[in-house]
């Protein structure tokens, strides 16, 4: 049970509500609040081929692979929209890591993204915040910002593509959780603001706010999962990684490990009878 307020997004934007062409937007870190990149206007808001749109080329071409020596690059005002992720041009923003191709942010030391060439930077969509120039920043508590977003992510893909498993990977790689989804209109109840329950959706600081009234209601998606840390699950996790029909989601490594968390804190608030499901936690 991945809580968050999926069908009411007034907390967190989507990706493609946030960016729209023609407008200038400022670009903050989600876990501090720093400016990224101030009065970026954007021309361009283009999705992104998925992410093995090369290794089918051969399938649509008689002839050898046109795209073999070419890459996608957004120029200054493009931004390139990914499953988990969006392309900028990298401008004169230096917010890279020496030594490495990780993006962090100056005032906290959060990963941001990492750099794809010298020109472009890959950013998470769980670790900035976008909003037009003319809006205040309002921050989101940090982990309501992450669980929303990843079931904003599982919910659009189930539908595009219906694909209904996935895999949580890290930077480096690594899978840290299977993820299937049952589904997507699941409504949490809370009979009262003060119950025992409330307390165990309190995670890294963060207060969840329950829907107006007496009653607390939250939209969520329900899903299945398996943590795969320390090698646990690996023949599953292999399984999953060859099969076509899983979709692989990358995210920053430690933000993959504050999912894990929230997913462990939703599963031991239910009621003991109702936290498995065959092999899989709920």
């Amino acid at each position: 049970r991945l809580v968050c307020p999926l069908l009411s997004t007034d907390l967190v934007y989507t990706l493609r509500e946030s960016l729209k062409p023609q407008k200038s937007h400022v670009f903050y870190c989600q876990s501090c609040g720093d400016v990224i990149i101030k009065d970026r206007q954007l021309l361009r808001v283009l999705p992104l081929p998925s992410e093995n749109w090369s290794a089918l080329v051969e399938e649509w071409c008689c002839h050898p692979n046109p795209f073999a020596r070419s890459t996608l690059h957004p120029q200054h005002d493009d931004c390139f929209l990914g499953d988990t992720f969006f392309l900028l041009d990298a401008g004169n923003e230096s917010h890279k890591s020496k030594g490495n191709t990780r993006v962090i942010c100056k005032r906290c030391k959060t990963m941001l993204g990492e750099t794809l060439s010298a020109g472009t930077i890959k950013y998470y969509v769980t670790e900035v915040i976008i909003r037009p120039s003319e809006e205040s920043f309002s921050p989101t508590p940090r982990s309501q910002f992450v669980q929303s977003v990843v079931a904003q992510c599982l919910v659009e893909l189930s539908s595009a593509k219906s694909t209904f498993r996935f895999t949580i990977k890290g930077d480096d790689g690594t899978i840290y959780i299977l993820i299937w989804l049952l589904n997507s209109d699941t409504l949490l109840v809370e009979s009262s603001r003060s119950s025992s329950s409330h307390s165990d959706f309190t995670l890294f600081g963060d207060a969840f706010t329950p829907g107006s009234g007496p009653v607390g209601t939250w939209d969520a998606v329900k899903v299945l999962y398996q943590p795969c840390i320390k090698s646990r699950n690996k023949d599953l996790a292999d399984s999953w990684e060859d099969d076509i029909g899983v979709h692989p989601l990358k995210f920053p490594s430690e933000t993959c490990m504050e999912l894990l968390l929230i997913l462990g804190l939703s599963t031991i608030s239910l009621p003991p009878s109702l936290r498995c499901m065959n092999s899989f936690q709920v």
